[in-house]
């Protein structure tokens, strides 16, 4: 037989061969990886972004969106947890899970989230990715300085001067009349904003800078400041001399404090004080503060009865009787020595 005939023999002994395990054994000729389990394509975190949310007077809405990257095969069941964690503590204030569900494409999706936490301190916002049930990828942020987040009620872009040339509290003196003297104290406003807010009002507190004593304090309404103009409110104070003062002015709006800040006034020669510090103490006379303005010494000290009984005896009433009996006892001693 001839090498040719013979090897087409052999190749249809093959296809024969092959047709009936076909026939005979269908799974026999698969294609092995058709049974195996596809592995699920990856999901990773490759973005966060907080901003804020609704404010209120102690607590602020965190939304942060965190973006999925998905590549290759599908993967089902994908889930997503965030929590704040308190930067100080590590305790976990608030957490929230959200179902993304099944990602079938190469593709980034935004998932949302909402976290309420207190309006203080600082947190880490931390992100968690699962795929059924199973934690795959995690990645997180540092949030600081919260409680300057300003609730809508107290927020306004009127506030106190900060420049240089011009302090925010300063203060001069009309007169000097019995030990008290009368104080133009005046306050420096710029509204950096485009509107013109209205019920403004600053109030103007004096205090004696060793004891905190309230020596007088006074409210101003604040009238209508143009956008990016300066103006300045006064009032007059009269608290007694020969003190320093702290000044503190606090601007409120619907009674809401919404900016305040400190001067000082030296009415003491013999000293000066700064905002944030004393060079000595003083002998302070209260008095002085009182409202009723009495001298507070001694003749306003209740002065006893008279009740006709001798108070400044050492004795019980016996003085008398004692003297005259040691006379006598004296002179009979001295007879006695007499010879």
């Amino acid at each position: 037989m001839r090498r040719e005939t013979a090897l087409a023999v052999g190749a249809a002994g093959v296809v024969v061969l092959a047709a009936l395990t076909a026939v005979l054994a269908p799974g026999a000729l698969a294609d092995p990886t058709d049974d195996r389990p596809v592995r699920p394509g990856p999901v990773d975190i490759t973005q966060m972004d907080i901003s804020a949310g609704d404010v209120t007077g102690d607590t602020v809405t965190l939304n942060v969106e965190t973006r999925l990257s998905h590549r290759g095969p599908p993967a089902r069941n994908v889930s997503l947890r965030v929590q704040a964690i308190d930067a100080e503590s590590g305790l976990v204030a608030t957490t929230r899970s959200v179902s993304v569900g099944n990602l079938s494409e190469e593709q980034e999706v935004a998932v949302p989230t909402n976290l309420t936490v207190e309006r203080e301190g600082g947190y880490r916002i931390q992100a968690v990715v699962y795929r059924d049930g199973q934690r795959i990828d995690s990645g997180g942020r540092e949030l600081q300085g919260l409680a300057a987040l300003q609730p809508p009620y107290a927020r306004s872009d009127v506030a106190f001067a900060s420049a240089d040339a011009l302090p925010p509290v300063s203060f001069s003196i009309v007169e000097t009349n019995d030990n008290r003297t009368t104080l133009a104290v005046q306050a420096a406003l710029t509204n950096d904003g485009d509107e013109q807010p209205e019920n403004l009002r600053v109030t103007l507190t004096l205090r004696q800078a060793d004891s905190n004593i309230v020596a007088d304090q006074t409210s101003v309404p604040v009238g209508s400041i143009r956008p990016g103009r300066t103006e300045t409110v006064e009032a007059q104070s009269t608290v007694p001399s020969n003190y320093n003062y702290y000044i503190d002015a606090v601007l409120w709006k619907d009674g809401v404090v919404i900016d305040s800040v400190r001067g000082t006034a030296n009415l003491d020669p013999t000293e000066t004080i700064s905002v944030n510090e004393t060079r000595r103490d003083v002998e302070l006379q209260v008095s002085d503060f009182s409202r009723d303005g009495g001298d507070g010494g001694a003749g306003d000290r209740p002065v006893p009865a008279e009740t006709g009984i001798p108070t400044e005896s050492a004795g019980p009433g016996f003085g008398a009787l004692v003297a005259a009996l040691a006379v006598v006892a004296a002179a009979l001693l001295a007879r006695r020595r007499i010879p």
